[in-house]
């Protein structure tokens, strides 16, 4: 890594009488072209005007400057999260909290606390039981080694329906099949209509009965996304649009917290949730800048003809698509894999649950090539969800070009030498899962049986080695994009076992640089953000640890200090920054 010249950009582009700002006496890690690490920092308005040593960037700042001690401090461009589902994360604080319970007793006890204060028929729902965020032990937490039965329910909240929701499976990933468990009361039975001879809305579904016949409450789905909550007990599940405008607020402001300062949901959006990020848009609520992709919900389109379809879409999502810096939606989201129980969930439509997402958003193959072919001629880019629809985009582009077009492929895993060298040719974005193959899969991951190659599973490396472009990304599961980046550094699962591909690691500043330009990329961005640079926005974090520097473990559990979006401070740690110059001289948050 070198140290940068000195770096003065522009200040006549800057709003004027906006207030300097400088960051000084740190590490500031750039991921500039030559991985520069300056001294010091200083922005006007929303951009960068100069980077580098201490004293010049304080002479460019000029004797009006607020300056902030860094204390040596290490300051990363803002993190750009490329699989985020942020929604969920302020979704998960709305229902009562069961973490921490040990026993039946502590859950009956916190649901009784909620009956208490609640107006009788009012629903009560609480968070799934287990440890957040991944929830891998569920009800095998508790004692009893299971949920509380309707009678047990009853006795704490006789006048309200309780629904104890199940965990949204892809919080925890289970190698095989996942079993996701919840509990329901008498009350929220009979408002939901489920009798005992009520049929099951899907084969995965199923009621537990007591040796009476009787159902006890304890419903079992074998599936990663729920369907009883959204088609059955939907009145205790929903969220409201506010629920979703509020949630998303304390959404970003999680994320802020851990130094991320944009977003991209590749897994698209249903216009539910846009509407909760354009509402808070219009409110100036935002604080996290979110590029978001159309989810379409092609039972509801039935047999629309797809180039005049695609055609009439490409004004608002082609060629760039709609919004500003701050919120943009652009592109298609597209998926093959038609499973009978997404269009079991897809009847709660426009409604989508945890999802945020339309759940009858895949198409059989044959069908999906006429949809991407009819995109590649409308300018739409689309981001495939599965690495094998690679083999699908060479076919398209031997129809239409997309060479350049920057077309990007999501969740990747196992990717083989062939695949990797597809996609170096087509100039395709990967996103790799690393919190799914890596850390939560890991050693034991169904997808690594039958691989002939060890290396071929999450191959960062050889990626990085044929130049293609790939990012980061956390899937909510932690929200945290260090955990992202210390997957590709370490490569151990959850148990800190060593994923084999050893080969495959990233350094430490390869890894930085997939979760900053890596994105920028991807969102066709890297002209304004990414690195710390004059001239780009002034997104930035102040980190608890030096990612460079640090243990390796300490990795996961870097925080910011300070987050910066635009220029504006959105996070700041009162325990890190006392001085009072910061409250004093017009460093707001």
């Amino acid at each position: 890594m070198s140290r940068p010249s000195d770096q003065v950009g522009n200040r006549d582009c800057a709003p004027s009488g906006a207030p300097v700002k400088v960051l000084a006496n740190g590490r500031i890690i750039t991921v500039d072209s030559r991985d520069a690490i300056a001294e010091a920092i200083a922005w006007q308005g929303d951009r960068i005007i100069a980077v580098g040593e201490n004293y010049a960037v304080c002479s460019a700042a000029g004797d009006d400057a607020v300056v902030i001690d860094l204390g040596g401090r290490a300051v990363v461009p803002g993190l750009i999260d490329t699989h985020a589902h942020m929604d969920r994360e302020g979704l998960k604080v709305l229902g009562t909290d069961l973490s921490g319970c040990r026993q039946l007793s502590d859950v009956l006890e916190r649901i009784a606390a909620a009956a208490a204060v609640a107006e009788p028929g009012a629903w009560i729902v609480t968070m799934p039981v287990g440890t957040p965020p991944f929830y891998t032990d569920g009800p095998d937490s508790l004692k009893e080694g299971r949920l509380p039965r309707r009678d047990e329910l009853d006795a704490v909240a006789p006048r309200n329906p309780v629904y104890i929701r199940p965990i949204w499976g892809y919080w925890r990933h289970a190698p095989n099949p996942e079993c996701l468990v919840s509990a329901a009361n008498s009350e929220a039975l009979r408002a939901s209509g489920i009798s005992p001879d009520a049929g099951v809305p899907a084969q995965s579904v199923s009621f537990e009965r007591d040796g009476a016949g009787c159902l006890t409450g304890i419903i079992r789905e074998t599936t990663a996304m729920p369907i009883v909550e959204l088609v059955m007990l939907d009145a205790a599940s929903r969220f409201t649009a506010r629920d979703r405008e509020t949630g998303l607020v304390a959404a970003m402001r999680a994320y802020n917290r851990l130094g991320t300062t944009s977003i991209y949901e590749g897994h698209g959006v249903a216009s539910e949730l846009f509407r909760a990020y354009r509402a808070c848009q219009h409110q100036g609520r935002m604080s996290v800048r979110a590029h978001l992709t159309h989810s379409p919900s092609w039972r509801t389109i039935g047999d629309a003809d797809p180039a005049r379809l695609l055609e009439q879409w490409a004004y608002w999502a082609g060629a760039g698509g709609l919004g500003d810096d701050w919120l943009r939606m652009e592109g298609l989201f597209v998926e093959h894999r038609v499973a009978p129980d997404d269009l079991v969930r897809a009847g709660a439509a426009p409604y989508t649950g945890w999802a945020g997402f339309h759940y009858d958003c895949a198409l059989p193959r044959e069908a999906l090539r006429e949809v991407l072919i009819a995109a590649a001629r409308s300018d739409i880019r689309c981001v495939a969800i599965a690495p094998d629809l690679i083999d699908l985009l060479v076919e398209v582009n031997r129809v239409v070009p997309i060479v350049g077009r920057r077309w990007i492929v999501q969740h990747v895993g196992p990717l083989s030498r062939q695949r990797c060298q597809l996609a170096a040719e087509l100039g395709l974005i990967l996103t790799p899962l690393t919190t799914r193959y890596i850390y939560k899969e890991g050693v034991a991951s169904p997808a690594r049986q039958g691989l002939a190659d060890e290396s071929d599973y999450v191959p960062l490396a050889r990626l990085a080695d044929m130049g293609v472009t790939f990012s980061l990304a956390s899937d909510n599961s932690p929200p945290s994009l260090w955990h992202s980046i210390w997957h590709a550094v370490a490569r151990r699962d959850g148990t800190g076992a060593e994923v084999p591909g050893a080969d495959q690691k990233l350094s430490r500043m390869q890894a930085l640089r997939a979760a900053t330009m890596g994105g920028a990329r991807l969102g066709f961005d890297e002209e304004h953000k990414g690195s710390l640079e004059p001239g780009k926005l002034a997104d930035l974090a102040v980190l608890s640890d030096d990612p460079l520097r640090c243990d390796e473990d300490v990795i996961p559990a870097i925080t910011a200090a300070m987050t910066v979006v635009g220029g504006r401070i959105f996070h700041l740690d009162r325990a890190v920054f006392t001085a009072p110059e910061i409250a004093e001289r017009g460093v707001t948050t």
